[in-house]
């Protein structure tokens, strides 16, 4: 490798109380092909974002290319095809790098030749709006190829194609790799991304887990050898490889060795006179190694500023001021001003602004600024200005302005205005 091409140090990305990424330290060598990891959610794309300045990190730095991103100097030098790329759906695939490569100063040459490094040559001039989403793709990766940048950071490019498409994306980018150019890439085909990459980067959570060579992150290999008599071969297996190193199993025989000794294991099976039917080599494969890593990780809190179980200001179990198990500034178990158990300025076990049971200025138990039970301006039983039991301006049992039954401003015990309703105006009675 030839020096580092990206290097971030505590690259930390936070939108509110959320932080999207936490301290990454991550470092990409040019020429090399770098895999980025992770679960959805946890971190990719706004890293990415960060890497070719187009959002700002919250704190910490990164370097690309000896610059700092979003620097039109920098910008020049480097292809990108983050999320969906938006192209014109009336134009032509050629027309469309036609109008891009105008703004990053390059010629229709470079159009073509990206055109066909990418397998569209032959759909070139047709609409943009009849192509698949694979072929959608590919023109994406078109567009980063223009200029031939130093560097590619690419966010999940192989997303949408068909396994002959994968197959063409994988060529064209160890391709690239081998022209000189450095790969970033994210991806969660993880079959793809150990055939191609030179090294990886984890994240969860926001946090890089780890940043290896696809080898050391598999981690050693181990042989399986199985044979009969396993008498006669287990012996000899220990003989070549050290009696620490091979496990009889109910299986077989597991040998801590690479495949490099494995011919020298074969001959001595059969020279122990034993039959060998079985040799192969085990190996973790990248996708089982990134499994066992998410298990490990711990899990990340909710964040929240509370000390409750969903995050929140107050201290109770659901955010809020106050301190009961609901959002609010009172102490009850339901929010409010007040102190009783649902939101309110009262004392009550409902919401009010007095000390009622049920909201309202009054001190009954229904709300009102009376202190009837039911709400209203009165003292009585029934909210009103009066005593009577139901709620009114006035002193009677029934509301005196409005219609039977309904609250109004009469003082006797029946209603003391004539109501309209639909059949007509006519005297109402409580």
């Amino acid at each position: 490798m030839n020096g580092s091409i990206v290097v971030t140090d505590a690259l930390t990305k936070r939108y509110g109380s959320h932080t999207a990424v936490d301290a990454v330290g991550m470092t990409v060598h040019a020429g090399e092909i770098y895999g980025f990891l992770g679960p959805n959610g946890a971190g990719k794309t706004t890293t990415l974002r960060m890497l070719v300045g187009l959002i700002r990190p919250t704190s910490g730095t990164a370097t690309v290319l000896g610059g700092r991103p979003g620097d039109p100097a920098v910008t020049r030098r480097i292809g990108v095809l983050i999320e969906g790329p938006g192209f014109y759906p009336y134009l032509s695939g050629r027309d469309n790098l036609l109008v891009l490569a105008r703004y990053r100063g390059c010629a229709a040459a470079d159009v073509t030749e990206a055109l066909r490094r990418v397998g569209l040559a032959d759909r070139a001039d047709d609409k943009f709006r009849t192509y698949s989403l694979g072929m959608k793709q590919r023109l994406g990766v078109a567009v980063a190829l223009l200029g031939s940048p130093d560097l590619l950071i690419l966010d999940e490019p192989t997303n949408g194609l068909d396994p002959a498409g994968m197959a063409e994306m994988r060529t064209l980018i160890t391709g690239l790799a081998a022209d000189g150019h450095t790969v970033v890439l994210s991806s969660h085909l993880l079959s793809e991304v150990q055939e191609i990459c030179d090294r990886v980067g984890v994240i969860s959570h926001g946090r890089l887990l780890t940043e290896s060579t696809v080898t050391e992150l598999r981690g050693a290999a181990t042989l399986f050898v199985r044979a009969a008599p396993v008498e006669l071969a287990y012996p000899a297996v220990r003989h070549v490889v050290g009696d620490h190193s091979a496990l009889l199993t109910a299986a077989g025989i597991r040998v801590d060795a690479d495949a490099a000794t494995a011919p020298r294991i074969a001959r001595a099976v059969v020279e122990s006179g034993a039959d060998l039917l079985e040799l192969r080599t085990d190996e973790k494969s990248l996708e089982e190694a990134f499994f066992e890593m998410m298990e490990e990780a711990p899990a990340k809190s909710m964040p929240g500023s509370g000390r409750g179980d969903v995050p929140g200001p107050g201290r109770g179990d659901v955010p809020g001021p106050g301190r009961g198990d609901v959002p609010g500034s009172g102490s009850g178990s339901v929010p409010r001003p007040g102190n009783g158990n649902v939101p309110g300025s009262g004392s009550g076990g409902v919401q009010e602004p007095g000390r009622g049971i049920v909201p309202g200025s009054g001190s009954g138990s229904v709300p009102g600024s009376g202190s009837g039970s039911v709400p209203g301006w009165g003292s009585g039983s029934a909210a009103g200005s009066g005593r009577g039991g139901v709620p009114g301006s006035g002193s009677g049992s029934a509301a005196g302005s409005g219609r039977e039954g309904v609250p109004g401003s009469g003082d006797g015990r029946g209603v003391g205005v004539r109501v309209e309703d639909a059949s007509g105006t006519r005297e109402g009675v409580a």
